[in-house]
């Protein structure tokens, strides 16, 4: 899983989730998933307006209703993703933006699923 906490009112956020929303299409299934964990305090509307004016459709939609999440996992900054292996431990660790559907990253990634498989 890559879980990756972020919030439509930051600029780097907005331009990462694209990237892991074609991550999701093309890695996503049951051996992984993209979590992206949004800490909007508005609520579940300014998410769905993102993705609809940005045209996401391969992602699911989380809300931290606190900051509870953030503190527990130990956010900093946004966005934070955190890649977590089947077992629940954390893998890799990235403040900041990223582009998810890099060569590169897609690499890691399978290799992690392909870990699992083995």
């Amino acid at each position: 899983m890559l879980l990756n906490i972020w919030a439509t009112w930051c600029p780097p956020c907005r331009e990462e989730m694209p990237t892991l929303d074609a991550l999701q299409a093309r890695l996503g299934g049951s051996d992984f998933h993209v979590l992206p964990l949004s800490i909007d305090r508005a609520g579940l509307e300014p998410v769905r307006r993102f993705y609809r004016e940005t045209g996401i459709r391969n992602l699911d939609l989380y809300i931290a209703e606190d900051t509870r999440a953030m503190l527990a996992l130990a956010v900093v900054g946004l966005p934070t993703t955190i890649l977590i292996d089947r077992i629940g431990r954390e893998r890799g660790r990235l403040a900041g933006p990223a582009e998810w559907n890099s060569p590169e990253a897609v690499a890691q990634i399978s290799a992690l699923i392909d870990e699992r498989k083995q």
